[in-house]
């Protein structure tokens, strides 16, 4: 019986890990953490032997980073390019909207096309409009990169660990 429910944390931690990456792109997905919960289960079906405390904690803590720079270097990309919250909330529908309809390339140009419609809302000129639309969409893909490289990381170190 306890063999079973392990294969069954062993499968759910799978899933977790791939919508964790899932969640890298589609920004209602809280993706690192979910991957790095997958490190857990890993753990938790393997008596705790699969992972060290430290290699948890600092899994941790890198997890807990990415997702915070996911926050603010948009931010930082938008204030470097003088860019407004109407195109960084275009950018994320652009994103939304273009991985929706033209799965995978349309993130990027959806992301930018939204950035800088959303810089043109809020009464920019056009230079001015695709200038912050680019800070604003150059934020957003090293947000994206940092989840992508941190969840690929913890997935192999799921995979390697689950045999």
């Amino acid at each position: 019986m306890a063999e079973s429910f392990d294969i069954v944390i062993i499968i759910l931690g799978l899933i977790l890990n791939v919508s964790g990456l899932v969640g890298c792109i589609l920004p209602v997905i809280p993706g690192p953490p979910l991957s790095y919960a997958s490190l857990l289960l890993l753990s938790l079906a393997k008596d705790w032997e699969a992972f060290s405390p430290t290699f948890l904690i600092v899994m941790a803590v890198l997890t807990a980073l990415v997702t915070i720079l996911d926050f603010v270097i948009p931010v930082i990309g938008a204030k470097k390019y003088d860019a407004s919250r109407y195109g960084v909330r275009g950018s994320i529908l652009g994103m939304v909207i273009g991985l929706l309809f033209f799965p995978p390339f349309g993130i990027i140009i959806g992301g930018l096309v939204g950035a800088i419609a959303g810089e043109l809302l809020a009464g920019k000129e056009g230079d001015q409009a695709l200038r912050a639309g680019m800070g604003v969409f150059m934020g957003n893909l090293a947000g994206i990169g940092l989840k992508l490289i941190l969840c690929g990381v913890l997935l192999f170190y799921y995979i390697k660990e689950m045999f």
